[in-house]
């Protein structure tokens, strides 16, 4: 394996879909939420949370479509790293207070 991501890995997913035609049909519509556009939430504003979430999942390619597609219906480079960055310190905070559990699984030993 030459590579984590390889955009060539893509072309497995009609694999997927013929395997679990179900399942898949299922995932796929899930991301059509996002473009959806009789939504109370702005189409601009549901691929900046969509970019945003896939920089806490870290799916490069999830990252590279809703990057596109926030491009395409109007969001600017700043409100791309502002969603980046606002993903990245909730990421943080997680870290922050899972850090918690750290804390309790030491004092309880063993």
């Amino acid at each position: 394996m030459s590579h984590y991501h390889d955009p060539n890995d893509l072309k497995l997913l009609k694999e997927m879909a013929k395997l679990a035609p179900e399942e898949f049909r299922a995932w796929a519509n899930l991301d059509r939420i996002v473009a959806r556009e009789d939504g109370h939430i702005p189409r601009k504003f549901r691929e900046l949370i969509a970019l945003a979430v896939a920089h806490t999942t870290q799916c490069p390619y999830c990252i590279e479509a809703h990057a596109k597609n926030a491009r395409q219906v109007g969001a600017t480079r700043e409100e791309v790293a502002e969603a980046c960055l606002i993903a990245a310190a909730l990421r943080a905070g997680a870290a922050a207070t899972h850090g918690t559990l750290a804390l309790k699984f030491y004092d309880q030993g063993e």
